[in-house]
């Protein structure tokens, strides 16, 4: 056991000098998140406005749009601050506020993804009683338990946290993470460790396993249904399974890099993994959406094109 410090703030050291080049990576960086937000805030508008857009599926996809905006929120802006600085700290407060906002966007996020599903599955296997199934008090009930529990999971991985005593204050990311404030740790982490075991399987692995679920079954229904049945099937359901892929897989490089040792692996390699499905998917869900879900589309187009 080493010797506890008293830590006021942590040293971000994945961070490297880019000289000139910081201006640049700057203009990108706000520039995607520009887009983030335009993209995100149009398809919100869009949905909230429209009374023929009121329907479960698009409202679970208002809500994953304000949580691409949130995520991008706790990662964005520090990130241009950081890009522009020569010192790369950040303050144990503010580091511990920005995983709780990172943590909660990837677990409401798998959570959303697994409602959407769920509607999908009583949309296709059972279109009769979907009316009288996914009533309004439903949906709500679903979208509330969507963003809930993952704010009370990360507080409760937060208070195993931050009491912790740590033997030093070098985080070797370009933003805050649990697991890397654990591993500084002088005292014991075996209640951090086994919580963050339960944390990872109650909010990746049942929704990954509620998703595969009602798939098999749309499936099932799909090949022995109607060409009707497997059109809807697919035009609702592409994008739902690309927007999973691409953010399971970011997640998947995420914990890797957390876990292993990945020193071998050149830094800006690293770096771009580590914040692939905090960057991408913000991006990545507003556009996949609005130009597969053909009711979206043709609104965003009249919008776009000043048409009433």
């Amino acid at each position: 056991m080493g010797n506890a410090t008293k830590v006021s703030y942590f040293i971000l050291s994945a961070y490297f000098d880019t000289g000139v080049f910081k201006y640049l990576y700057f203009t990108i960086i706000m520039s995607l998140y520009l887009l983030i937000i335009c993209a995100n805030v149009l398809l919100i508008v869009v949905i909230c406005v429209n009374r023929s857009l009121h329907e479960p599926m698009y409202l679970f996809l208002c809500s994953l749009f304000v949580n691409e905006l949130y995520g991008s929120t706790g990662l964005f802006p520090f990130l241009l601050v950081q890009i522009l600085s020569d010192i790369h700290t950040v303050s144990v407060p503010f580091c511990f506020l920005q995983i709780f906002s990172l943590y909660s966007y990837v677990c409401v996020e798998f959570f959303n993804l697994a409602v959407m599903s769920y509607d999908r599955y009583l949309a296709i296997c059972y279109p009769l009683q979907y009316n009288t199934s996914m009533t309004f008090n439903k949906v709500a009930m679903l979208i509330f338990v969507t963003w809930f529990f993952p704010f009370l999971a990360i507080v409760v991985l937060l208070s195993l946290t931050s009491p912790l005593q740590l033997c030093g204050n070098i985080i070797n990311k370009v933003y805050c993470g649990n697991y890397s404030i654990v591993k500084l740790a002088c005292s014991d982490t075996r209640v951090n460790n086994i919580y963050g075991l339960i944390y990872t399987v109650i909010s990746i692995i049942i929704p990954l396993l509620l998703i595969l679920y009602t798939y098999m079954k749309i499936l099932k229904v799909c090949f022995s249904g109607s060409q009707q049945t497997r059109q809807k099937a697919v035009s609702t359901c592409t994008p739902h399974l690309a927007s999973l892929l691409n953010f399971s897989f970011g997640c998947c490089f995420q914990i890797l890099q957390s876990r292993f040792d990945t020193s071998s692996v050149p830094n800006m390699l690293n770096i771009l993994l580590s914040l692939y499905f905090l960057t991408c998917q913000p991006l990545f869900t507003p556009v996949l959406y609005g130009l597969k879900m053909s009711k979206i589309y043709v609104i965003c187009k009249r919008l776009l094109c000043g048409e009433v």
